[in-house]
């Protein structure tokens, strides 16, 4: 049968815009994330039912909060290109891929304005790690966490070891208690050769000494000057690291728009098939 002169041409019924190669790539893909965010949701959950109720007055930097809040954000999103992927819904897709934009986007942003407002990133840093010495023994995933950074840094509190005079138990007060006043925990202690067993007492009253006395036994200097000078010289590592972050983002981007705009085209199809079905020039 003829075609009227000027309409597209026709394809078959079984044609689709739609590519099954994006669509369930786009699906294993936030599949994987989906499963992660899972894991990450039930760590954390768990972590946070093992510890006692006095962890609840340092929720800002508890590392159980953060990994339950990011991954019911991650499940919530990676949902949404899942069931849209699968579903085709173009309004699931959108909102992945509008998310997946802002995420990629703040994220840029924050190290932007790390980069110059350094100084103001610092001072946000300073006050993170006292936070965290005044919560020390208040959260046991925490102290781990002071423990290993001060350990992996070769330094003792913020500033200095004498930081750690802000925590109660710590504290070089005359009226503090605590076995362990004007101490500092034992992760500032110097390493000891062929050591079987750790001290954990090496760090008793070395607040009290001074820089050259406590020297011998603690490392003295505080870890944002640690930190500073390793992030310094692994440019390239956290270079390599935000790269590696922000390619599945940009992929996942990428293959929602695509996927959408086949969809759409799809659509187009459908709607000029059926209006020009009963047509005799069709």
């Amino acid at each position: 049968m003829a075609r009227r002169p000027g309409a597209p041409a026709a394809y078959g019924e079984e044609f689709t815009f739609v590519s099954p190669l994006v669509k369930y790539l786009l699906f294993f893909f936030n599949m994987l994330f989906w499963v992660i965010s899972m894991v990450m949701v039930a760590v954390g959950v768990y972590a946070r039912l093992m510890k006692h109720a006095a962890a609840l007055a340092c929720l800002a930097v508890d590392p159980a909060i953060l990994l339950i809040v990011v991954g019911v954000l991650m499940f919530l999103l990676t949902f949404c290109g899942c069931i849209g992927s699968l579903r085709e819904n173009i309004c699931l897709l959108q909102t992945f891929s509008l998310c997946l934009t802002i995420v990629f986007l703040l994220q840029l942003a924050a190290g932007v304005l790390g980069f110059v407002f350094s100084d103001k990133a610092r001072g946000k840093v300073s006050e993170i790690i006292n936070n965290a010495i005044v919560h020390y023994r208040d959260d046991l995933d925490l102290q781990n966490l002071i423990d290993f950074g001060q350990k992996k840094f070769s330094c003792c509190g913020g500033i200095s070891y004498r930081d750690w005079s802000q925590n109660m138990y710590f504290n070089c007060s005359e009226d503090n208690p605590s076995r362990e006043r004007c101490s500092v925990p034992y992760s500032c202690c110097l390493p000891t050769p062929n050591q079987a067993l750790i001290n954990t007492m090496c760090g008793q009253g070395m607040q009290a000494l001074d820089y050259l006395e406590a020297s011998k036994v603690i490392y003295t200097n505080g870890c944002i000057d640690k930190l500073v000078n390793w992030i310094h010289s692994n440019l390239f590592l956290l270079g390599g690291v935000a790269l590696g972050l922000a390619i599945p983002q940009l992929v996942g981007i990428l293959l929602s728009q695509i996927l959408v705009n086949q969809i759409k085209d799809q659509i187009k199809l459908q709607l000029y098939n059926q209006q020009h079905r009963a047509d005799p020039w069709y």
